[in-house]
């Protein structure tokens, strides 16, 4: 069944990527106000990037379920997978923009300063960098997937641009809990 028109999977990749990633820079910039968002107690904000490594560990577990599901030969199960790391990816993505937008931006790094500046500073940078990239190549896999049916995906690239987001996400995700791990568990 054809969700989406076969048309329009160029035009929705590159207008729900921009979409997307101007709402995490606007939101990581300060841009958003901070009245944007409902207020939210204390404890809540500060269990928030628990939750979300929790979320990116589970995803983790999603998308390498759903490659290997894929390499079996078993669709559904690979659909499945792939569309529960979508929804893991879109619920982290939520949070992070609300505590982001609610906070006023981005934490400081706790620890000092050689660890921040050889440690932390290029970990962040290749996560974020992989999660830029990554973003519309998974739109474009997920659209794909909508637009075509499964007999007719492999005449698409949607392999191709779900191996090389799914490589890429795994790796964004894993750095992200190094972040997560230097920001709230070694320092």
């Amino acid at each position: 069944m054809e969700y989406v028109p076969r048309e329009r999977v160029r035009i929705l990749t590159v207008a729900l990527s921009l979409v997307s990633l101007a709402l995490v820079f606007a939101a990581a910039g300060g841009r958003v106000p901070r009245s944007a968002v409902p207020a939210a107690p204390e404890w809540v904000l500060e269990t928030i990037p628990h939750v979300n490594a929790a979320i990116s560990a589970t995803a983790i577990v999603t998308i390498a379920a759903g490659w290997r599901w894929i390499r079996r030969g078993k669709i559904a199960h690979h659909r499945r997978a792939m569309l529960a790391s979508f929804g893991l990816f879109a619920s982290f993505l939520v949070l992070y923009l609300y505590r982001l937008v609610a906070t006023g931006g981005p934490q400081p790094f706790p620890g000092p300063d050689t660890i921040y500046r050889f440690v932390y500073l290029p970990t962040l940078a290749i996560h974020i960098l992989l999660a830029i990239v990554c973003v519309p190549l998974v739109y474009h896999a997920l659209l794909l997937a909508f637009a075509y049916p499964v007999e007719e995906l492999a005449r698409t690239s949607h392999a191709k641009a779900g191996r090389i987001a799914a490589s890429l996400w795994l790796i964004s995700f894993s750095l992200g809990i190094v972040v997560y791990l230097l920001l709230h568990g070694v320092y």
